[in-house]
């Protein structure tokens, strides 16, 4: 009879998340760190509908991208593979010849499969050819940039020519040439506007709605309705952000789809601490976005769907953008790509089961050329030997132009205790040399999967990115 009960119980477990597919609302924002919402520790400014979403779901205090820059980041949400398994490093500019694979599956072509309307609204960065657009890979609709904000012939610290004018899509047509700084001022705004129509238009019919807001990437533009509510810009761009993401919400509950409907909020990397006073905080975490310390990688991620996730609920398991696409693949009956994945279902942390653990014996942090940089197992994170560019110590920036950052290089492999040292402050890899030599085997497990280049591996298993002429 007990071994009835509990099996009952673990039925009834599972029993929402299979009841009913759900609508899916992914807002992914653009370099906001770790410390720059009121739940994650922000003072300087006001977050409440992202902390009401925070209480009414769950906070996840170990999210992880996949690697801390912009086209990698969103390579890997998309495909739920490490980017550079699907080809896709660094940060697509204007001249690139490469975007995401015809030959990739993408999050929202997983939500084709099983009938949804997909939507995708704000940055896109996996190529500006059309080919690479997000209307050949699986959203019906798009209004956004095709690359970063920054990219434009105003850009702080690039050449004078170095990049050309900024277009603004809709679907596969490009509705702004030029975009100025009028138009960056509406962007936060008009793709809220565009979400929300998505939303409403939409019925009855299951949705995937991907809001890929530019900001708080630099330059930083806001509307006059948002300036100065704060003691600095970025604090304004935060509260819009805040504001925006609370009337996406409110369209929700007007048209009874809340309680149908997941939502998931993240950044895409760390805070770009080089920008001083137009930069987010890491939170105490250290460095930012370009590292792959934990102030670069780790970053704030909430979610809700009532009914299915305990409302208050906090994940201290380490998680990763590539597992939301097997996830959520599992949850609407979908299958998983024919090509090999890295993420894993996390529906059990989601859900905030009481024994749930991380499904990963390790996540890999590239960045650079390939260039395998860490490794995060369990409470312990190693750092390989690697350059990086640091500000610690520098003149930080300001008034939206980057201040200094110097070359830094970690010799010897570095081992930190991240369940007492979240700010890795204090090598331990002497006093633990039997973590380190496990650890170490890990890495060559990865070098040989995906590479390595500063130990010269190729990757036996690493796919080719779309390219044109």
């Amino acid at each position: 009879m007990l071994r009835l009960v509990s099996l009952a119980v673990a039925l009834a477990a599972t029993l929402p998340l299979m009841a009913k597919s759900p609508n899916v609302v992914i807002i992914y924002v653009d370099d906001m760190g770790y410390g720059d919402l009121g739940c994650y520790g922000a003072k300087d400014w006001k977050t409440p509908r992202l902390d009401a979403l925070a209480k009414e779901g769950i906070r996840f205090t170990d999210f992880y991208v996949a690697q801390p820059v912009c086209s990698a980041s969103r390579a890997a949400l998309l495909t739920g593979c490490y980017p550079n398994r699907v080809g896709i490093g660094g940060a697509l500019g204007p001249g690139a010849k490469i975007g995401i694979n015809a030959e990739e599956t993408t999050l929202a072509e997983v939500f084709k499969s099983k009938g949804y309307c997909t939507a995708a609204v704000g940055k896109w960065h996996l190529g500006h050819r059309e080919e690479f657009l997000p209307t050949r890979h699986g959203f019906d609709s798009w209004l956004g940039l095709p690359y970063s904000n920054d990219m434009w012939p105003h850009h702080p610290s690039a050449k004078a020519g170095a990049y050309p004018p900024l277009p603004l899509f809709d679907d596969e047509k490009v509705i702004v040439a030029s975009v100025d700084a009028a138009v960056q001022e509406t962007l936060t705004s008009r793709y809220t506007e565009r979400a929300v129509k998505f939303i409403a238009d939409v019925g009855k019919k299951p949705f995937f709605l991907y809001v890929a807001y530019s900001m708080p990437h630099v330059p930083l533009f806001t509307t006059p309705e948002f300036r100065g509510k704060t003691r600095c810009l970025y604090g304004d761009i935060a509260q819009d952000i805040d504001t925006r993401v609370g009337q996406i919400l409110d369209t929700l509950k007007e048209h009874k789809l809340s309680d149908d409907t997941l939502v998931i909020f993240a950044s895409d990397n760390g805070p770009w601490l080089t920008y001083g006073d137009h930069a987010g905080t890491s939170g105490g975490l250290r460095e930012g976005k370009g590292t792959v310390w934990e102030g670069g990688v780790r970053v704030p991620c909430v979610m809700r769907w009532p009914g299915v996730i305990p409302p208050g609920s906090v994940c201290r398991e380490p998680a990763m953008t590539i597992d939301l696409l097997p996830t959520l693949a599992k949850v609407i009956g979908a299958e998983l790509p024919q090509a090999k994945i890295d993420g894993l279902d996390i529906a059990p942390l989601i859900r905030a089961e009481a024994s749930a653990k991380s499904p990963h014996s390790a996540f890999a942090f590239y960045y650079r050329d390939n260039q395998l940089q860490a490794i995060r197992s369990g409470q312990w994170k190693l750092l390989l030997p690697h350059t990086y560019l640091s500000v610690a110590g520098q003149q930080p920036g300001r008034n939206g132009k980057p201040g200094r950052s110097v070359s830094r290089k970690i010799d010897k492999p570095e081992l930190y205790d991240l369940s007492t040292d979240v700010a890795e402050s204090t090598d331990v890899a002497a006093k633990h040399p039997e973590v380190l030599r496990e650890l170490l085997q890990q890495v060559e497990a990865y070098r040989e999967d995906l590479g390595d280049s500063l130990t010269k591996r190729a990757g036996v298993n690493r796919r080719l990115p779309g390219r044109v002429p």
